[in-house]
């Protein structure tokens, strides 16, 4: 979930955000020819999320892309970052890492030089909209900063063989804050578009690997659940009940009855 949200070009950590409410601000609802219930998202976000799709560096489009898992898991890990990321750590899938940092608002790296805040904006069933801040630093792009609005659409579908998993489409719109980087931007669009588009599919990738190890392997990822420090209650009761290990562990990781 951070692989494919933590691809904006800001600051790890920003002020709290001044919304400005303005009725000459405005959202197109057709993105990537899918469209979006802009209608629906708060007035206040429209006019800071305006100018980085009018005026965005690049704009990327990953999908639709599937994800090995069921739509309550996909949703879950969507609303819970921390989750996912500390799975795909235990379970070396990725060196994502995520903290919460307010309603709806997270801190994520993927481990390889970008990392960023991430705040929801809309959500639905079938859509997501996030606001992001962050920076990049690689050899290739040193110290680049700049703010993204991603938008997510996915649904679910039933595989040949029955299992349930989740496409998704991802379009990205990233705007640089860099001065000099924004004024080669016709130079620099391909090389940052590919960056972009390179870690939203590496993202996508992973989230599916994790599936597949839920899919094949679910007493293992409830063991790394529950290994110290254990994910909270909440969250193991839902793996349990998720990954159908609701009767058949315990706290422990263990098999819950008489032992032989």
């Amino acid at each position: 979930m951070v692989g494919v949200l933590v691809v904006a070009t800001g600051l790890e950590l920003f002020p709290p955000l001044k919304l400005v409410r303005s009725e000459t601000c405005a959202l197109s609802p057709h993105h990537a020819g899918m469209v979006f219930p802009v209608e629906r998202i708060d007035p206040e976000w429209i006019c800071l999320l305006q100018p980085i799709i009018d005026n965005y560096t690049t704009v990327t489009t990953v999908g639709p892309v599937r994800a090995a898992m069921s739509e309550s898991m996909y949703h879950y890990l969507l609303d819970h970052p921390p989750v996912a990321t500390l799975l795909i750590g235990r379970l070396e899938l990725g060196l994502y890492k995520s903290e919460e940092r307010g309603p709806d608002r997270f801190w994520g790296s993927d481990g390889e030089g970008t990392q960023g805040i991430v705040q929801l904006v809309y959500k639905d069933r079938t859509a997501r909209l996030y606001y992001l801040e962050g920076s990049h630093n690689s050899r290739v792009l040193p110290d680049v900063t700049g703010k993204a609005v991603v938008l997510f659409r996915m649904k679910p579908v039933v595989e040949p063989n029955g299992a349930e998993a989740m496409d998704s489409t991802v379009v990205s719109y990233t705007k640089l804050d860099n001065r000099i980087l924004s004024g080669l931007v016709s130079l620099m669009r391909p090389l940052i578009g590919g960056v972009v588009t390179g870690k939203l599919r590496k993202g996508a990738e992973t989230v599916n690997r994790l599936g597949l190890v839920m899919r094949q392997h679910p007493e293992r990822v409830l063991s790394q659940a529950m290994d110290l420090p254990a994910l909270s209650d909440r969250d193991v009761d839902f793996l349990k009940q998720s990954l159908g290990g609701a009767d058949d562990f315990s706290r422990t990781g263990r098999p819950n009855g008489p032992t032989p």
